[in-house]
């Protein structure tokens, strides 16, 4: 985990090499302007202030530094950032800073480069029931599959996500079984997209279409 000393000489270093001068870049990732959608929203309080301001350190650095691909942490964000609007309490708003914040430490921290993400969609959007699925090469010949689905932020801390994992091989990528739920799905990559299906009962939460970030 990279301290705010290092955030600043990184932000400093880039900034003068003229590296990533965009507004999606160096956008914050809780907008309380006046002008911002979240301005009259309970997340611009005065009492979240260091909270948020850890926060857009680590989503600036995330952009920065990060080996995975730039738009999986921006849309993983945005995915957040729908889930946030749904806390009904301070105590939910806190959790889901602090969930993100350490979603942000991982693409910060962790080799990314051996690791495909996929974001499950429906009709061109995110899905309502947001996945994200990841596919990393552990060595060459085992791969490992993880994934989270969000349920309601407001749902208790240990309530709030459904996890997936499996171990398996280049030969047997397309025959997963989940060992979090012992549910046996079918992957069928394509070059931009992922199919999962399964005909178990209980195990449709990660079936779907998802597509890949590279």
């Amino acid at each position: 985990m990279l301290l705010k000393t290092d955030i600043n000489i990184i932000k400093t270093t880039l900034l003068g090499l003229g590296f990533f001068y965009s507004h999606a870049i160096f956008a914050t990732p809780i907008d309380c302007s006046a002008s911002g959608q979240n301005a009259n929203h309970k997340i611009c309080s005065v009492a979240l202030h260091e909270q948020r301001e850890h926060l857009d350190n680590l989503y600036l650095t995330a952009l920065l530094v990060t080996d995975a691909p730039i738009r999986i942490v921006q849309d993983t964000h945005k995915m957040w950032l729908q889930r946030l609007q749904q806390c009904k309490s301070m105590t939910c708003l806190k959790q889901q800073i602090d969930l993100r914040a350490d979603d942000l430490n991982i693409f910060v921290s962790l080799n990314q480069s051996l690791t495909q993400h996929y974001l499950k969609f429906e009709n061109g959007h995110f899905a309502k029931q947001q996945v994200h699925l990841k596919v990393h090469q552990l060595s060459k010949d085992r791969i490992k599959v993880e994934g989270i689905a969000y349920r309601s932020p407001n749902n208790r801390l240990d309530t709030q996500t459904v996890s997936f994992l499996a171990y398996t091989t280049p030969e047997q990528k397309s025959a997963i079984t989940d060992n979090e739920h012992d549910c046996q799905y079918q992957f069928n990559y394509s070059k931009a997209l992922l199919s999962v299906k399964t005909s178990q009962k209980g195990c449709e939460r990660f079936a779907g279409v998802y597509r890949l970030y590279d």
